[in-house]
């Protein structure tokens, strides 16, 4: 059979441990013996980034803004730990995500993938919950300082006009740390904007929530912005029925909890990466949580939302058999190759990723899973645990 053609290239961002070994048994066995694919391959390995003093990472970005589209591997974000593993390491690189999502000033929606198999562990909700997460700044663009004796930590803006603003952190009478952080005015509008487009775009309510109450100029610019922004939505909003709301963090966890589901919850940085892994994990599986980060000009990167698997990663270099669930790497590419056919005029490739899905979630349905899910699965449903190749190769017979 013909392999499906590509107009384009999609910009291929390759990572780290387990997910590297699955990222190509994925390639091999469910794309390219179906698509002439075309990409601009990065490797954003540890040691690679290490190598290229993470210019790679950089580049990797700026060619996603080139071409539109790109498709990432999950990657280490090193720390002190990882520094005694990989004493090569020059210095504790940032996380390779957050300066993607810098460069590209992005709003990261991330959804979790459900089969009938597995019930969420929050009985009540029926519908996918997406978490919207703020891409740029706060914690992630952080600067931090660890002092060892008494004395005061001050915070200073020295604006281009010569005027200087100065706010006392803490006086401290003993060794302590700081930390300093920022975020941008266009970049908080960027996010409200993607919020409320993509609530249009798929029909969803959109809440909003921050903890304006304790950090009323950090948080409350944010939601300030938010409800400055909206004006321009809200007759869109009312034509289709739908709502935006705002409310504290607090109470949108207890809302989301006693919800249905099947709305967009709108975070801060921090506050969507910690949700996002909580919902995944109540909704199964983290492995089962697609990510996708949208640039207010029209760029997208799709990854799964979890991490790199280090543990089966290392049972994997003892020769072990491992168990691991590859669905949100496949959902990273078959999102990237549907949008890539979406932006070409290719609906060859976009019904290939659609194909791609469905026979996924078609060989969970008939209970070939991996250890996470079959674990989970509801009392009668039959399951047959596999290794991650052998779940690979029963997707690619379906497909």
């Amino acid at each position: 059979m013909a392999l499906i053609e590509m107009k384009t290239p999609l910009v291929e961002m390759d990572g780290d441990e387990m997910t590297r070994i699955l990222w190509q048994m994925i390639r091999e066995k469910l794309i390219l013996p179906h698509v002439a694919l075309k990409s601009e391959y990065y490797d954003l390995s540890l040691l690679n980034r290490n190598d290229t003093d993470d210019q790679v990472t950089v580049d990797a970005a700026n060619a996603t803004k080139k071409y539109g589209v790109a498709v990432k591997c999950a990657t280490i974000t090193p720390n002190k730990q990882r520094m005694e593993e990989y004493p090569q390491l020059k210095k504790l690189w940032p996380s390779p995500n957050g300066t993607i999502r810098s460069i590209l000033d992005g709003t990261v929606f991330r959804t979790p993938i459900l089969i009938d198999a597995v019930h969420p562990a929050v009985r009540n909700w029926k519908k996918p919950i997406t978490v919207a997460r703020h891409a740029y700044g706060d914690v992630y663009k952080a600067v931090d300082l660890h002092t060892d004796e008494p004395g005061e930590c001050t915070m200073t803006f020295r604006g281009e006009s010569g005027r200087e603003t100065t706010l006392s952190i803490q006086k401290v009478d003993g060794p302590a740390v700081f930390q300093g952080q920022h975020n941008k005015e266009k970049s908080i509008r960027s996010f409200a904007r993607a919020c409320f487009q993509y609530a249009l775009d798929i029909k969803q309510d959109l809440w909003f929530s921050t903890k304006d109450t304790i950090s009323k100029i950090y948080d409350g610019t944010f939601r300030s912005i938010f409800d400055e922004e909206f004006e321009d939505y809200r007759a869109r909003f009312d034509a289709l029925g739908l709502t935006y709301f705002y409310t504290l963090i607090d109470d949108a966890v207890a809302r989301v909890i006693r919800s249905q589901g099947g709305f967009i919850w709108a975070c801060k940085n921090y506050d969507g990466d910690v949700m996002s892994d909580m919902i995944s994990t109540a909704f199964g599986s983290l492995a089962m949580m697609t990510s996708v980060l949208v640039s207010p000009d029209g760029c997208w990167e799709y990854e799964a939302a979890h991490g790199t698997v280090t543990k089966h990663y290392y049972r994997y270099l003892r020769g072990e058999q491992t168990s691991t669930n590859p669905l949100a790497t496949i959902f990273a590419w078959s999102g990237a190759l549907r949008k890539r056919g979406e932006l070409d005029a290719l609906p060859e490739l976009t019904a290939f990723a659609d194909r791609l899905e469905q026979a996924s979630l078609d060989t969970l349905s008939a209970g070939t899973m991996t250890g996470d899910l079959s674990a989970l699965v509801e009392p009668g449903f039959s399951a047959r645990t596999v290794s991650s190749a052998e779940f690979l190769d029963a997707v690619a017979a379906r497909l």
